[in-house]
């Protein structure tokens, strides 16, 4: 079987209100999100990455009561019989040489992520709140991750800031042991990079790659997601997946251009000047400063092992698509209706014929969300913390960071 699946959702705050992610929305709430996932998104697969709060896991041991989700034997949650929830903790490191980078580790059990909660709570100033520093090493995050049959995930891999190539170093193998590499089964690219850009370093031919959304809102649920081949939803299934065994694998990737990405290109703290001449771009053009905000394209120029990508032949097609939400003209209203019609943004995205979506929309916003689906909308860059644009007809629509 083919699903959707979006492995990194936030969580804002818990059912009682206690904050979780400061970032995120207030009703970005665990029995939310997958209620969310079910009724609008249809993204089948969720991974949430929160699930390390104490407070969370309250959460989570109410819904069991209730009988909302269930624990299944081969790993993960069941809600409703229909939506599978892994859960896991996104964490940041730190590195000997002072670079912080986020890293996932997701687990197959709640004994699993209550036991790595206990361990991390040790290392945090505050173990309710998302994403605490760590006043550890990635390599012994893996480690304890690991023992707990778990698995380990870079985060938004790329980024400028709090990841392991662009806040660490330029090979993750100066940051892991071989032993860990070859069962980190993935890295997650981040909106700013895609697979022709990541292809580009011979290290990471081994690894499946994601394209998550990193949502801190309901609305932002598969912004960006992808499509994995499995026999039936649980923990292990994904995670053979992940390591493409025995016909598991990830058979695609959506995402946004990297263009639209707020740190897709360097960027002046000093002038706010986003680079536009050839990569690499390490020193302002404008006013000669040194400490540039280095842009992913730029990073990966730099450490870059070949000018273009080599995609191994595992490598799945990698999409570009601009989310409904974004589309000029699509309001709470057409959109309500939109999902009404076809089940779910999933089925708008990926099964609604156009003659379908004339008799909801009218003619002139089926010709935009065609034109979301197949990447082709017009886009104005982004840079300097602000993502870019969808620019058609005369509207726009600024993509926001949540």
């Amino acid at each position: 079987m083919k699903v959707f699946c979006d492995l990194h959702i936030h969580i804002g705050s818990t059912s009682r209100g206690e904050a979780v992610k400061v970032t995120g929305a207030k009703n970005l709430t665990f029995g939310n999100i997958a209620k969310e996932c079910k009724e609008r998104k249809g993204i089948q697969i969720v991974g949430i990455v929160d699930c390390a709060s104490p407070v969370v896991l309250k959460d989570i041991d109410e819904l069991i009561a209730l009988g909302e989700i269930i624990e299944i034997t081969d790993g993960g949650f069941l809600f409703r019989d229909e939506i599978l929830i892994i859960p896991g903790a996104e964490v940041e490191t730190t590195e000997a040489n002072g670079g912080n980078s986020h890293h996932i580790a997701f687990f197959p059990t709640l004994e699993g992520i209550k036991r790595f909660s206990k361990f991390l709570s040790r290392y945090v100033t505050n173990i309710n709140f998302s994403t605490q520093r760590c006043r550890l090493p990635a390599q012994r995050i893996w480690e304890v991750t690991n023992s707990l049959d778990g698995i380990l995930i870079p985060a938004h891999a790329f980024t400028p800031h709090k990841s392991v190539y662009g806040n660490c170093y330029p090979r993750l193998s100066q940051i892991f042991k071989d032993s860990a590499l070859d069962k980190i089964p993935a890295i997650e690219l981040g909106l700013s990079a895609d697979t022709n850009l990541a292809d580009r370093i011979a290290e990471l031919s081994k690894f499946s790659f994601l394209s998550n959304s990193d949502a801190h809102s309901l609305t932002k649920i598969g912004r960006e997601y992808n499509i994995i081949e499995i026999e039936k939803p649980s923990y292990k299934e994904v995670i053979m997946a992940l390591f493409r065994k025995d016909g598991r694998r990830v058979i695609a990737n959506y995402g946004l251009d990297p263009k639209l990405g707020k740190y897709h290109r360097s960027f002046c703290p000093l002038c706010e000047r986003i680079a536009e001449e050839d990569p690499p771009v390490t020193v302002c053009k404008n006013c000669g400063n040194e400490n540039m905000v280095i842009g992913v394209l730029d990073r990966i120029t730099l450490i870059q092992d070949y000018p273009e990508p080599r995609h191994p032949d595992h490598r799945p097609p990698y999409h570009y698509q601009v989310p409904l939400e974004f589309v000029p003209g699509i309001g709470e209203k057409t959109y309500s209706a939109l999902i009404k019609a076809f089940g779910s943004e999933m089925g708008v995205l990926h099964k609604a014929d156009e003659e379908s979506l004339v008799r909801v929309a009218g003619k002139d916003l089926t010709k935009l969300i065609i034109k979301a689906r197949e990447g082709t909308l017009k886009l104005a860059p982004g840079g300097g913390g602000i993502y870019g644009k969808v620019v058609e007809e005369k509207k726009q629509r600024q993509l926001s960071l949540f």
